[in-house]
């Protein structure tokens, strides 16, 4: 046989052999961290691998809870009327206008309106809805928010995380049977009130003008905090690219519109300010600043300045800021929100999680054991049922491979490992032993197999039933791995990709090692 044939033959170990090799480097070289691609510091590892852990092996907090809040679906909601309608309710209600959402459907009764606060009762925003017009069904009011104030809270903590000392951390948003949301934070190695104080923190956002004055130039706080009614979705539409939008109180409007009459915006600021060129004279900008430090810097329009001088912004209360990209407006709506969620998390009504972080490395050893000794079971019985090291001993090696090879997969996508990833794993040992068992068995039952031509005819035949199975396993795993149900959802994954790999890769090539030391072609 040519050399060119034999690679042709057995390119199945190749490709196995190759997956060994990339997963030991996943696993073992030097990774660097997000933060430090530029200075080249190799990021900080817990152990001798890049693997990571969740709370089961890691320790930490873990706080699954509800947004507080009342939604009323099936409304009429015309486009336009959300500022008008959200004013209106917050009247009735005697709250903050920011605590009222008011979305448009795309049908006629279709739209949706939210409060976002736990200070009104089910049948007081009835009231206030009938007050504004609306007759309201009896199921049209529900306990909590929308999705989309869903996805805002975990797009927010997400980033109040990665600007914490706990940038470990996951948040993610969960369902429950009933169909209600949760927000789910996991902080690893923090206790319960250091999650809840970074969850509950919220820094101060101001726009700050700067202008010409004298020979220097001023700076004036022309939005604070409690102005900004509502920060909308960002957006890239025409014609403005990407952008968010921001609606103003009323007195805060006023005052925005005023202030930029009087310090000359609307006039010779328009599109003059120089901040990223020369931040010591950076004429007519409009500075965001959170905490004091500036994190966005923009021009005064042509459209908002005419705006403010024909009397219309104070009625519309509404401007927008652009980015360059989408993600530049995402970073900025988070700025503007100041690390505040969108509604309030109720805590007290979720669940909490604390595990000792000196308990967590005993379960990681424990881990540790009961896996090797589920791969010393396995391999005891195999070397009984066969005692023919020909058989048993790839065998035995590509049933831990496997495990190795998932391991590398858990390294590569970041997934933090937890007791129901590991009892994926240990299924994954079983079910590929299996298989294995029944590829052997069905080359080695019927006698001689010195030919290719037979021992293919026999593989083939075994492929076909651990095929089936694989298929099986993965239809029954999948809604676990993909329905948001908690700690399962390791053990699934883990699952669905240990079969994966031994269906398309290590079983396969198992038959061609078998290949090689049984027959002579």
């Amino acid at each position: 046989m040519t050399r060119l044939g034999a690679i042709r033959k057995h390119w199945r170990i190749g490709l196995f052999v190759a997956l060994i090799v990339v997963s030991a480097a996943v696993l073992f070289l030097p990774t660097f961290a997000p933060g430090d691609a530029t200075t080249g510091d190799p990021a900080a590892r817990t152990g001798p691998t890049n693997l990571q852990f969740g709370l089961d092996l890691s320790g930490g907090t873990r706080i699954r809870a509800p947004l507080a809040g009342l939604t009323a679906e099936g409304l009429a909601v015309e486009q336009g009327q959300g500022t008008e309608i959200e004013s209106t309710i917050a009247r009735e209600l005697g709250i903050d206008a920011r605590d009222v959402n008011a979305y448009p459907g795309e049908g006629e009764n279709e739209g949706t309106i939210e409060l976002t606060t736990d200070e009104v009762s089910e049948s007081e925003f009835r009231a206030a809805l009938e007050a504004a017009g609306y007759d309201v069904g009896e199921d049209a009011i529900r306990q909590g928010v929308t999705e989309r104030t869903v996805d805002e809270a975990v797009e927010v903590l997400e980033e109040k995380l990665r600007e914490s000392p706990f940038a470990a951390g996951e948040v993610r948003k969960s369902t429950a049977s009933t169909g209600q949301q949760f927000v789910v934070v996991e902080v690893p190695g923090q206790d319960r009130e250091s999650v809840i104080d970074l969850i509950e923190d919220r820094g101060v956002v101001e726009v700050v003008a700067t202008y010409p004055e004298g020979d220097g130039y001023g700076r004036t706080t022309v939005i604070e905090q409690d102005d900004i009614q509502s920060v909308g979705q960002p957006e890239d539409e025409p014609p403005y690219g990407p952008h968010v939008s921001i609606t103003l109180t009323e007195e805060g409007a006023q005052e925005f519109a005023t202030t930029m009459q009087e310090r000359g915006f609307t006039d010779e600021g328009i599109y003059a300010c120089d901040w990223e060129e020369n931040p010591d004279d950076p004429g007519y900008c409009l500075l965001t600043t959170v905490d004091g430090e500036v994190v966005y810097s923009a021009n005064m329009g042509e459209d908002l300045a005419a705006s403010i001088e024909s009397g219309d912004y104070v009625n519309s209360r509404n401007f927008v800021m652009t980015g360059e990209s989408i993600d530049d407006v995402r970073t900025l709506r988070v700025n503007l929100l100041a690390g505040a969620t969108p509604a309030p998390l109720d805590v007290e009504a979720g669940t909490q999680y604390y595990l000792e972080p000196s308990l967590a490395e005993d379960f990681k050893l424990y881990s540790l054991v009961t896996g090797l000794i589920s791969v010393v079971a396995v391999a005891g019985v195999v070397a009984v049922r066969y005692g023919r090291p020909r058989v048993a001993v790839p065998m035995i090696l590509t049933a831990g491979t496997e495990v190795f090879l998932l391991l590398g997969f858990a390294a590569a996508v970041g997934y933090p490992l937890d007791l129901a990833a590991i009892a994926g794993f240990i299924a994954v040992v079983g079910t590929g032993v299996d298989d294995l068992i029944i590829i052997a068995d069905e080359i080695l039952q019927e006698g001689d197999v010195s030919t290719g031509r037979v021992f293919e005819s026999r593989f083939r035949k075994a492929f076909w039933v651990i095929g089936a199975a694989a298929a099986t396993t993965i239809v029954a795993m999948s809604p676990l791995a993909f329905m948001s149900l908690g700690d399962l959802t390791g053990f699934a994954l883990f699952t669905i990709v240990g079969v994966l790999i031994g269906v398309l890769v290590t079983r396969p090539a198992y038959g061609d090692i078998l290949r090689v030391l049984l027959t002579r072609s």
